[in-house]
């Protein structure tokens, strides 16, 4: 589910969606789990990438990109989230290549005062027959074009 908050800090590449932290995300010392943070990361970038086209509807993918599997995920942890509310996760893509891609992420405060943790992500997309690497579709690339961190 996608949060507009009037006083979003303006990020200079990426994209910033706001995801929201509920009762049972928390754990016994009130604080977000840490296993909930994959979570509401996917739900951030499911609804970035479902308002471009590329979803799922009806257990059925809208194109092949939208099948894909996590290689691997880190995140370092900052400072606890504690309580319920909108939390700020930007994200943006670091690499593309023909069938991988490279989030890098951060979890901030809705006025990007604060950082809770930041890592990353990186995904393949797979053949939905073989389960092997597949290559990114023109359109998803031209999508994620918009994500890319700009060169240093």
């Amino acid at each position: 589910m996608s949060h507009v908050l009037a006083d979003q800090p303006a990020v200079e590449y990426g994209h910033v969606e706001h995801a929201m932290v509920h009762f049972d995300d928390l754990d016994a010392m009130g604080i977000l789990h840490n296993a909930r943070y994959a979570v509401l990361l996917e739900r951030a970038l499911t609804a970035y990438w479902s308002e471009r086209g590329i979803s799922y509807q009806a257990g059925r993918a809208s194109a092949p990109d939208a099948f894909h599997a996590v290689r691997e995920f880190t995140i370092t942890y900052r400072a606890p989230i504690t309580g319920t509310g909108p939390v700020a996760v930007h994200f943006w893509l670091e690499h593309l290549g023909t069938s991988s891609a490279e989030y890098a992420f951060r979890f901030h405060s809705p006025d990007g005062d604060r950082v809770y943790a930041e890592g990353r992500r990186a995904i393949v997309r797979l053949d939905p027959a073989t389960l092997r690497p597949a290559p990114w579709t023109d359109a998803a690339r031209a999508v994620a074009a918009t994500l890319l961190r700009p060169a240093a």
